[in-house]
């Protein structure tokens, strides 16, 4: 996997996305599973950083309250699709140590980011579609 040039917005925008966006994790985690030729130290970087968005939420120097209630939301959804292990479950898989070496989000990380849309469609028993 080619180094990708980010700027630090961009690359928040990417780990707010694995941390949150399960399809966007799906789809790193397709790219990367088979290959040899990653780039350990990005990628460890960038699961790593979204592993840290599951963290406590930071008490102060945090840039908005509207942005820690986003945060503490996109925690709160991404229990039900068990985002956290498969973010540990990658590091494993690939050798890499992912786990954050802090124990709250650090407050700098915490900005009101957007996740694409994300809906998924359920068929009812009793649609007769």
């Amino acid at each position: 996997m080619e180094k990708l040039r980010m700027t630090p917005r961009e690359q928040l925008q990417i780990v707010y996305e694995l941390a949150f966006y399960p399809p966007r994790l799906h789809r790193f985690w397709s790219e990367l599973r088979g290959q040899t030729d990653i780039d350990r130290d990005q990628t460890s970087e960038l699961l790593r950083k979204a592993l840290s968005l599951h963290l406590a939420l930071p008490e102060k120097g945090f840039q908005s309250h509207r942005a820690l209630k986003r945060v503490a939301n996109y925690q709160a959804s991404a229990k039900a699709f068990g985002t956290e292990s498969f973010l540990k479950n990658i590091g494993k898989e690939l050798g890499l140590d992912v786990i954050p070496t802090v124990n709250k989000i650090p407050p700098g990380m915490i900005r009101d980011m957007k996740l694409p849309k994300f809906s998924r469609t359920h068929k009812h028993s009793n649609d007769r579609n």
